[in-house]
């Protein structure tokens, strides 16, 4: 009872930011302490949660997480998100003032380190609000881009667009399969929200042509992986924003690898997802009057006061993890994967 009392405090109007974060910054200490106090040895820990992962099924609570983010009409997400709807991290530099102009670097960066090209054959798994296909499908016309989203919403928006080689297909991950075999595989931040990851690589490496690559952007922890189960103390956002999804260390990847093995790794300073993400917040904000239409389209006032301080709090929390120790702790490490 009193945990659901601090938490209805916190998502009402009158909670402070400065408060916020500083309990959030209080909580990532935390559970930094708490999940470093359960490794002894970082390989075999790792190994370990690798293991793990395969007594699930490729991916949990599907249905939730459509509900917590992707079966939200797009109108909501135009309001905070730049120009190309990109729902994940984007790239700053000096000259970068912009969210459509951050988005457009990293979809530029993306683009270089997956050696997408013309005349390609081109699968992009968890596609989003189609940033990186919708991008793929102007520039490169010679090329088949084949979408994957498990959102009726997301595929309604990316048809919209009418590209003739550009096909979305909504499925979830457990379900989907293809016959066709691709010269690019591409995945943006979908891996964090799923759980058994041989599986969905082994699946991945039958797609992939001989010669092909796998480009994977996921967002990391630099020693530690973690389920976001519900089951530690504080599970607001594992039940609001993150329903069984994980945090994987950025060494997980590279040790499943039955099936592809990681070719190359970048590391991208989570100042910039930080940056990205206060950026949707000022947005948010900006238009406050606009998300709520949205929301008392379909809710009462007072439920559509709870969600908008429930977006706040999850830019904010996500702010606050990835700007923490200067970006250094939680950032994003993208892939590059071949066939053994």
């Amino acid at each position: 009872m009193f945990k659901k009392q601090i938490i209805n405090l916190i998502e009402s109007p009158i909670f402070p930011d400065f408060l916020l974060r500083f309990i959030i910054r209080k909580l990532l200490k935390s559970r930094l302490k708490i999940e470093y106090s359960l490794v002894k040895n970082e390989l075999s820990s790792l190994l370990k949660f690798k293991e793990n992962l395969n007594n699930f099924d490729i991916a949990l609570a599907t249905t939730d997480a459509n509900e917590q983010h992707y079966e939200n009409p797009t109108e909501l997400f135009q309001i905070f998100m730049g120009s190309h709807l990109k729902y994940s991290s984007c790239f700053w530099n000096k000259k970068i003032k912009k969210l459509n102009d951050a988005e457009e670097l990293m979809i530029k960066m993306t683009i270089k380190r997956a050696q997408i090209s013309h005349n390609q054959n081109i699968l992009e798994l968890g596609c989003g609000w189609g940033s990186m296909s919708l991008w793929i499908a102007k520039n490169y016309p010679s090329s088949q881009i084949t979408a994957v989203s498990n959102s009726s919403v997301q595929k309604d928006y990316i048809d919209s667009f009418n590209y003739p080689n550009l096909t979305v297909i909504t499925s979830d991950m457990n379900d989907f399969s293809t016959n066709h075999k691709f010269d690019r595989i591409i995945s943006i931040e979908m891996f964090e929200h799923m759980r058994n990851w041989n599986k969905l690589l082994k699946n991945i490496s039958t797609w992939l042509n001989v010669n092909g690559f796998l480009f994977i952007h996921i967002f990391t922890h630099k020693n530690l992986s973690y389920l976001l189960n519900g089951k530690e103390k504080i599970n607001w956002m594992s039940e609001n924003f993150f329903k069984e999804g994980m945090f994987p260390s950025q060494y997980l990847l590279p040790v499943c690898d039955d099936h592809l093995i990681t070719k190359k790794m970048w590391h991208v300073n989570g100042k910039h997802y930080a940056k990205t993400l206060r950026a949707w917040l000022d947005n948010f904000d900006k238009n406050k009057k606009d998300v709520y239409a949205i929301f008392e389209k379909y809710n009462s006032s007072e439920k559509s006061s709870t969600l908008f301080c429930r977006w706040r709090i999850f830019f904010i929390a996500c702010e606050e993890l990835f700007g923490f120790r200067k970006g250094e702790e939680w950032f994003v490490t993208h892939y590059l994967l071949e066939k053994r």
